[in-house]
């Protein structure tokens, strides 16, 4: 059985992702973990509330979440676990994956800005973070059913078996359609030998899910990946957000965080 973390803030892009996600695996079987994060307000810190107060507001806020879980077990039947931090966002969130055992995170994305682009938010942060499946759900994803799934790695950089074997479970299980594109600037990186001895693994590890490549040459890999989610009328988009150096991460703009704050359907990141 799955058990999925939903995080929650009660903003309009949590209420969204935990919609979605119910849609998603309606009529199978999981459980949910409701994670909020409660941190005192800067107006309770400048007030200098008492240990008792600071209490009080937690225990309230703890309630909340428990009341919200309660009625989402009532009306879906899907057992759902309140999960209250206090805390930092990362550390926290670390530690609820480590002791519900979770499978998949969701988090919703709020709408695409220069910022996000640039610096990213809580749910970019994340995937660049934590070691765990993440899944991205802006406001304007519309759940409609799985049936594509657009896969967009480096084939030549590699991809792990580990990561495959995800990615091919994760179509098995709802019988989607399942593309590997493949974006190079020029047709000669197309057909590099690395290219080649990845292409054989993921032709191993697919088995009997229907999949099939596509490769593309291209100067701009995220508009490449926007334009092919949009002509493959894609379901859902699966990226791995490599890792870069803390140099070159303060001027190299993730194209797993572009991607995240900028689409209209949902976006699973597979970490290695």
């Amino acid at each position: 059985m799955k058990r999925i973390i939903v995080a929650t803030d009660y903003a309009e892009e949590a209420e969204h992702a935990l919609k979605f996600i119910m849609e998603v695996f309606a009529g199978k079987e999981y459980e949910l973990v409701l994670f909020s994060l409660q941190n005192p307000s800067i107006h309770a810190m400048n007030a200098r509330l008492s240990p008792d107060s600071m209490f009080k507001i937690f225990e309230h806020q703890s309630k909340v979440l428990r009341r919200k879980a309660e009625a989402i077990t009532a009306e879906s039947g899907v057992l759902t676990i309140p999960y209250l931090a206090a805390g930092l966002f990362y550390d926290q969130m670390t530690k609820c994956i480590q002791e519900t055992n979770a499978d998949l995170l969701v988090m919703g994305m709020a709408k695409r800005s220069f910022d996000q682009d640039m610096l990213g938010n809580t749910t970019t942060a994340a995937i660049s973070k934590l070691k765990i499946p993440i899944l991205s759900v802006p406001l304007g994803a519309k759940f409609t059913g799985l049936e594509h799934i657009l896969f967009a790695c480096d084939i030549v950089r590699g991809v792990q078996k580990e990561i495959l074997e995800k990615v091919k479970d994760f179509a098995a299980e709802f019988g989607a359609v399942l593309e590997v594109l493949n974006i190079r600037k020029t047709v000669e990186q197309l057909n590099e030998e690395k290219g080649k001895e990845t292409r054989e693994t993921i032709n191993d590890v697919m088995g009997i899910v229907s999949y099939y490549y596509k490769n593309v040459t291209s100067n701009e890999v995220v508009k490449a990946i926007r334009d092919e989610v949009k002509e493959s009328s894609t379901d859902l988009l699966v990226m791995i957000p490599y890792k870069y150096g803390f140099w070159s991460s303060l001027t190299h703009r993730s194209k797993t965080r572009m991607m995240a704050s900028g689409l209209d359907v949902p976006l699973l990141t597979i970490s290695i």
